[in-house]
Parts: C-alpha cells; sequence; structure tokens
C-alpha cells in the first residue's frame, strides 16, 4: 500500500492525519455536531476547535484507520479497545476493531493496527483493504450472522489477521462477529472469512474462491 494521500491539519498543539489509500467516506466524522471535521469546509479538519477528549472520540468513528491524531511534537499511540470485533457491513466490508495485526502489510498505515475496513466482495483493487468496489460490483449481502462459534475465554489480545493467498480472511485470536442487526452472534478464537464475494454462508469462508477462481493480486 502506498501511502502517497497522506495529509496532515496542524494545529497548536494537536495534528489530524487523514490517509486517502484508506478512506471509504463513510462519512462519520463530518456527521456528527462536532465541529472538528466539516465536509465543505477548507481545511475540513481544524482541531484547535476541540478538546483532546473530543479529538480522540472523534477521530475513533472513522471505520477504516483513515483518520489518526497526535500530539505534536509527541508519539500518541491508540489504546486497544477491550475487545476484538468483526462487523458485517451490509452490501459493503468488515469493520475490524481491535489489537490488530494484519499480516503481510509492511507499512500499515494510520491507525488499522487498531481500526480497519476489509474487502468483502472481492473487488477491491488495495486487498485487503476496502475501496468502495462493492458499490460499482453490486456485491450484495444482507450482513446476517448464520452461526454461533465455540466462545473464547477472555476478550481482548491480539488479533492476527492473514489474507491467505486467492483465499480467505484467516483471523486468528478472541473475536467477536458482529451482524449488520448489531448483535454479537459468532464469538471464538480462529475464524475464515470470505474475501471473494462468492461464499453461500457468508461472512463465513465456504472454499468459494476456488470454483471462481478467485485472485487477490497478491494480497
Amino acid at each position: 500500500m502506498a501511502n502517497n494521500k497522506i495529509l496532515a491539519f496542524e494545529g497548536s498543539t494537536h495534528t489530524v492525519t487523514w490517509d486517502g489509500n484508506l478512506c471509504i467516506h463513510a462519512e462519520e466524522c463530518v456527521r456528527t455536531d462536532s465541529s472538528l471535521f466539516e465536509k465543505d469546509r477548507n481545511p475540513f479538519a481544524q482541531p484547535d476547535l476541540v478538546a483532546e477528549g473530543e479529538l480522540d472520540a472523534q477521530v475513533k468513528r472513522c471505520p477504516s484507520g483513515a483518520l489518526s491524531w497526535f500530539r505534536n511534537g509527541e508519539p500518541t499511540p491508540e489504546p486497544a479497545e477491550l475487545e476484538n470485533t468483526v462487523t458485517v457491513v451490509p452490501n459493503g466490508p468488515l469493520y475490524v476493531r481491535g489489537d490488530l495485526e494484519i499480516e503481510g502489510i509492511d507499512e500499515p498505515g494510520h491507525s488499522v493496527h487498531r481500526r480497519v475496513a476489509l474487502c468483502r466482495c472481492g473487488h477491491s483493487k488495495n486487498k485487503p483493504f476496502c475501496d468502495n468496489s462493492h458499490i460499482e460490483a453490486g456485491f450484495s449481502d444482507t450482513g446476517a450472522v448464520g452461526r454461533e462459534g465455540p466462545g473464547f475465554s477472555e476478550a481482548g489480545g491480539k488479533l492476527l489477521i492473514t489474507p491467505r493467498p486467492n483465499g480467505s480472511l484467516l483471523v486468528r485470536g478472541n473475536v467477536s462477529v458482529r451482524a449488520a442487526s448489531g448483535c454479537v452472534r459468532w464469538k471464538g478464537e480462529k475464524v475464515s472469512l470470505c474475501r471473494c464475494g462468492h461464499s453461500a454462508k457468508m461472512p463465513f469462508c465456504d472454499a468459494s474462491h476456488k470454483q471462481h477462481n478467485f485472485e487477490a493480486d497478491g494480497a
């Protein structure tokens, strides 16, 4: 992933950054009452208008990891959420949050170690990340989760995501899979999720990638 679209919005004490390689324009940042982000304003992010707590909360609304922030002059690592979650977006990507490690991504971008949108339609040109190709492709899935997992003993911990060559997303670690309804339907420590767009058991892989000759462009 080439980080050639990163913009920095510097305030007197804090800086907000935006990575265009990761942004899918979910608009979680601009559809709030906060003055931090405004869609038609230039610049659209103005850190000096809000306190640090509000800045942190608004940046974390971004589901793709495109938005990040730091205190000027010092690193400000974003803490991981207490539970690793995968949310299935209707007709769209997988929103993943937690203590994330994506195998094969040497430069994970801004906050994709905490928040990321992963392609599940099979058409993204930025795999394993979503780039909104599901819209043009007409990808259709309600976001239902049809089965329950074995569970886990303790929430949190590292979540390792391995995009298998021309195959599924292998997710290892304590994780909850949330349906589009908002309900947690599956819990466990290892799950294989579809990213070819053809599984009959979405969001889970059923090896349809083999039948459809899915190619992941090395991602």
